[in-house]
């Protein structure tokens, strides 16, 4: 016979009156109080739930509420139906115990933000102002007057005023990147970067032929000195940087180091491509270098890391009419132009504020999880600000990074070893751990203490092999 538990019932029994605690609609606090109960096991498969209407009147919600909680959980694998025996707690499948992703730096998902209800009205809005067919056809390369006026309203807490007509609007980063290198260099040539860098800059680089040459960083990023020894030593045109929550290591290069980049390039005439995707999330960020040098530098905007990835749009602010012409040129032999539907929506999100709203709810949810990190790996020498969607966390001796993260997979973790950065000959001993690819934070916080316990270990599983 299925086990019953009551809302209120003997001791053991679960007690739903805390289901409507925390932030966010009704029916997802009651879908994630059902989560959380799985997963703690408070409540186990075959166990039977309230009848929808029973728990409506005991949590004082509509019958609609309980109703769609019910649905979604269904569709999440979480509870089935068995007609009129009731609803019951599923048998855990394989797939409801995934690998837990640490490894993918998108923006957590912000509290109290359904994206379903933003994706029916956004939408709807895109359709009511523009024509389906147009959207349906091929687009201006680099956008329309709209799309660039949305990117110039977006840019300007990190850029001021910025002319819409400087602007191109491409699907994502990486595209836009790979557009620059076509734009900038020629096969052969080089690029100076960091020792640690932005993974798509390396496929990009090896796939177009171009090389990577490092320049030295400190506690700060690239130096200016190694930078000035690189410009002399190497024929490289183009200096790529991050310089905003540096990717992977968190790094945010001061506003004077800023200035001395910038000068060492005027002085060799090198163009610089500033990647900027996490500006937004940061706390007192320095201006971009494009503030002192927009004759050279080629300024990357993406909404991927702040907003969401599903929206495929970045912004580029070209140093003039002639570069973006030469974005532009590339870039349609690469991808032609960015999807009108998802470009759309950016634009309407950033017009009528729901862009900015997500944005405060993706900062909200990335300093609570970077507290929710500072408390587990507590006495770990703290190398991430509190802003950051990623940490970057250097590893004792007895691991090695690809030990690390073989030990974290068989844990049901992935984590980014250092190895995947690197752009030359390094020492670095580190992982990424990226905080925004799990949904639920209770679920993060059972994988970080896992991790956290990784690192205590005097040895590693790796040990008994060695001779």
């Amino acid at each position: 016979m299925p086990r019953t538990r009551s809302i209120q019932g003997p001791p053991g029994a679960l007690d739903w009156t805390g289901a409507l605690n925390g932030q966010g609609p009704r029916y997802q606090r009651v879908i994630r109080f059902l989560e959380r109960a799985i997963t703690d096991g408070q409540l186990r498969p075959g166990d039977r739930l309230p009848p929808q209407r029973q728990l409506a009147e005991q949590l004082n919600l509509d019958l609609t509420t309980v109703t769609r909680a019910y649905a979604e959980a269904r569709a999440r694998d979480l509870i089935h139906a068995r007609g009129a025996l009731g609803t019951f707690v599923s048998v855990p499948k394989v797939e409801l115990s995934p690998v837990i992703d640490l490894s993918m730096n998108i923006p957590p998902p912000p509290v109290g933000i359904d994206f379903t209800d933003l994706l029916k009205r956004g939408i709807a809005q895109v359709l009511t102002y523009t024509d389906a067919d147009k959207l349906m056809n091929y687009q201006p390369s680099g956008g329309g007057k709209a799309e660039r006026a949305a990117g110039a309203q977006w840019l300007a807490p990190m850029l001021g005023l910025v002319d819409p007509a400087r602007i191109a609007v491409t699907p994502g980063a990486q595209a836009a990147l790979a557009g620059l290198i076509l734009a900038l260099t020629q096969p052969g040539d080089s690029i100076l970067t960091e020792a640690m860098t932005y993974p798509g800059l390396l496929s990009a680089s090896r796939e177009l032929g171009r090389t990577l040459k490092v320049v030295e960083s400190d506690a700060h990023g690239m130096t200016p000195d190694a930078l000035e020894r690189a410009c002399r030593n190497h024929q490289a045109s183009v200096v790529y940087l991050n310089p905003t929550l540096q990717n992977p290591t968190t790094t945010t290069m001061p506003a004077e180091r800023r200035r001395d980049i910038v000068r060492v390039a005027e002085r060799h005439d090198r163009q610089i491509i500033e990647d900027d995707p996490y500006w937004l999330l940061a706390e007192d960020a320095p201006s971009p270098l494009v503030h002192w040098a927009a004759d050279r530098v080629h300024y990357i905007a993406t909404l991927s890391k702040c907003l969401s990835p599903g929206l495929r749009t970045a912004y580029v602010v070209s140093p003039s009419d002639a570069a973006q012409g030469d974005l532009l040129s590339a870039l349609r032999a690469i991808t032609l132009m960015s999807a009108p539907l998802a470009t759309s929506l950016a634009t309407q999100w950033i017009y009528d504020g729901t862009a900015g709203n997500i944005l405060e709810g993706v900062k909200a949810e990335a300093s609570a999880r970077q507290k929710l990190a500072e408390q587990i790996f507590r006495g770990t020498e703290r190398r991430w600000p509190r802003t950051a969607i990623h940490m970057w966390i250097e590893l004792p001796d007895v691991w090695t990074p690809q030990e690390l993260a073989i030990a974290a997979r068989m844990e049901s973790m992935a984590v980014t070893s250092s190895d995947a950065f690197s752009a030359g000959a390094s020492n670095a001993r580190a992982i990424r751990v990226s905080l925004g690819g799990v949904r639920e934070r209770h679920h993060l916080e059972r994988a970080l203490r896992k991790l956290a316990g990784l690192l205590e270990r005097k040895s590693t599983p790796f040990d008994r092999f060695l001779i």
